[in-house]
């Protein structure tokens, strides 16, 4: 195995793309492309792309927060996170707004610490992840509605949600990688 590592970007020819589905957040498209000798048809979510964000404080918790999900009917443990649906909004500025949103918190370290593709074979949503720290309570709370108007935030000791996600206490995607990466990424700093 060799020590450079990584994904590569691949350009095939689109033949043809449609939008089959119309939806509130996403939709849904069907490519025809070749790849090879071979001409394919997939369908696939198109979507707007998201944030993570691993909040962790001085005491190296990180902020959980528990939030009902219709389609896995679950409210699970989740980090704070959001949609890239604002025009032309850098990754890092939306995770500082999803950050305010969701938890009424400022941070005033920022590190991309990776991304990932939940579903590849099946949407295009890639999701930059963040290490925010030095961490600040905002003035004023945002106002919730919907799934997250009952938003339970939690203080988690890093080293017990490792042991979570481990012990497969926690299934969230994106609290899953979140935590793990800043536990590996905090591991030798003081």
């Amino acid at each position: 195995m060799t020590t450079d590592l990584h994904d590569e970007p691949f350009e095939v020819e689109v033949m043809q793309s449609d939008l089959v589905f119309d939806g509130h957040v996403w939709d849904v498209r069907e490519d025809r492309f070749r790849y090879g000798d071979a001409e394919l048809v997939r369908h696939y979510v198109d979507h707007p792309g998201a944030v993570a964000i691993a909040a962790v404080d001085d005491e190296r918790r990180i902020l959980l927060i528990q939030q009902y999900r219709h389609p896995i009917r679950t409210r699970d443990w989740e980090v704070p996170a959001g949609l890239l649906d604002v025009a032309g909004e850098d990754p890092r500025d939306a995770a500082a707004r999803e950050l305010a949103e969701e938890a009424d918190l400022d941070a005033a370290e920022w590190e991309r610490i990776g991304a990932f593709a939940p579903s590849p074979g099946g949407s295009s949503e890639v999701i930059p992840l963040f290490l925010a720290t030095g961490l600040t309570r905002r003035a004023e709370a945002f106002e919730r509605h919907a799934e997250e108007a009952d938003i339970r935030p939690e203080w988690v000791p890093l080293d017990e949600a490792v042991a979570a996600v481990l012990d497969g206490r926690i299934s969230n995607a994106m609290a899953t990688i979140a935590i793990l990466v800043a536990a590996e990424r905090l591991r030798d700093r003081s």
